[in-house]
């Protein structure tokens, strides 16, 4: 089988490259200027069975005139595509404005989702990002060396609360969570950015209170706890949560001690280097199922 890789930013298109490859595919890669990383060339130039087109965001007219040439049936979607995309580089062929023009909401499911539907009408089936990465999925339980604390355990449990609130919207799908009390939600900036921004919340709070020798000490000035689920309903064709080594080295000096991610529905990349950098610096991960 010729298998379609819609390549994004980071290194998921790379791992789902790698997994179709070993499994004997010939994978025809549609990358895209504004986010996919350029060594997917190199890929095609010492393999064969890889080849690669580069198209700009708002081209799915040539997307699929590309994918019919090169006899591809079904496709996969891997990496991401920053939403805030859509409201800056993109310049929508006529097939793309159409779409936007009919979604009531842009948000990213409704995107995709209207995006899948018009592959499908031309016979390119997208199949779940999953397909090939399924031992990269977290498995329950205590990750780390070290389960969550009591104070932890109990912003886990207001933050999935609020996490899953929110991803029910198809806003976000991050909470940061300090002492209860909800310090940051993902937006259309991701994972990283939202950490940053808790961290940087709360390092303002202890400027503020160490400024002025009267203030009482603040009740959020602790340690962070990241709380990621998926959506209630999760198109495993697109938007897969994803944990990676990057969101552990975010964490530390945004000052968050805890991480709790959904079993069997979001992906760790680079596990081990991950959870030996997260015990190192004391972070707690756990994966539950809901």
């Amino acid at each position: 089988m010729k298998l379609g890789l819609i390549a994004g930013n980071g290194r998921f298109p790379f791992l789902l490259l790698d997994a179709a490859r070993a499994e004997g595919h010939d994978v025809v890669v549609a990358a895209i200027k504004e986010e996919t990383d350029p060594e997917i060339d190199r890929r095609a130039e010492t393999d064969a069975g890889v080849t690669v087109h580069w198209f700009s965001l708002g081209e799915l007219s040539r997307l699929i005139e590309t994918f019919h040439k090169e006899g591809v049936a079904k496709a996969v979607m891997a990496g991401q595509v920053k939403h805030k995309q859509i409201f800056s580089s993109i310049r929508p062929d006529w097939r793309l404005a159409k779409l936007l023009l009919n979604l009531r909401t842009r948000s990213t499911d409704a995107l995709l989702g209207a995006v899948a539907k018009v592959l499908g009408d031309e016979g390119i089936e997208l199949i779940s990002s999953t397909a090939f990465l399924e031992p990269l999925l977290a498995e329950e339980g205590v990750l780390t060396a070290r389960a969550p604390d009591e104070e932890e355990c109990r912003n886990i449990e207001y933050g999935l609360k609020v996490a899953q609130a929110l991803a029910g919207f198809d806003i976000g799908q991050t909470v940061v969570v300090a002492a209860q009390a909800c310090v940051a939600v993902e937006a259309m900036e991701g994972t990283d950015a939202t950490i940053e921004r808790a961290g940087r919340l709360m390092r303002s709070l202890d400027e503020s209170a160490h400024g002025d020798a009267a203030a009482e000490p603040s009740i959020l000035a602790r340690k962070l706890t990241v709380v990621k689920v998926a959506k209630p309903n999760q198109d495993l064709r697109f938007d897969v949560p994803v944990v990676g080594l990057s969101t552990v080295e975010t964490m530390i000096p945004a000052g968050a001690s805890c991480l709790s991610i959904e079993a069997g529905r979001t992906l760790l990349f680079d596990r081990d280097a991950l959870l030996e950098r997260a015990t190192k610096a004391g972070i707690a991960i756990v994966a539950a199922r809901r």
